[in-house]
């Protein structure tokens, strides 16, 4: 397989051998692979639940398990004033 890169990914792969952290072009960018791999996977998992709460709030609109906006908001208002400390 060729790869081609810009100057300066090349740049950034000769100045990690260099480095000594990698023994070779190919190590670096087989970590580089591992890395977006792992981020790839992340993301989907964190796609997965989000879905998985996106639906969990459209289940609970359509069993008629919601409040009014603004009962919600008196609601988190006097729950913020009980919390206040008192001057004094």
């Amino acid at each position: 397989m060729n790869v081609s890169l810009t100057p300066e990914l090349e740049a950034i792969i000769e100045q990690k051998v260099r480095s000594g952290m990698y023994g070779s072009a190919s190590e670096v960018v087989r970590e580089g692979l591992r890395l977006l791999q792992k981020r790839d996977q992340t993301h989907e998992a964190k796609l997965c639940a989000l879905r998985a709460d996106i639906q969990k709030g459209i289940d609970s609109l359509e069993a008629g398990r919601y409040r009014d906006v603004s009962d919600a908001m008196a609601d988190i208002k006097e729950r913020l004033m009980a919390k206040k400390p008192e001057n004094g």
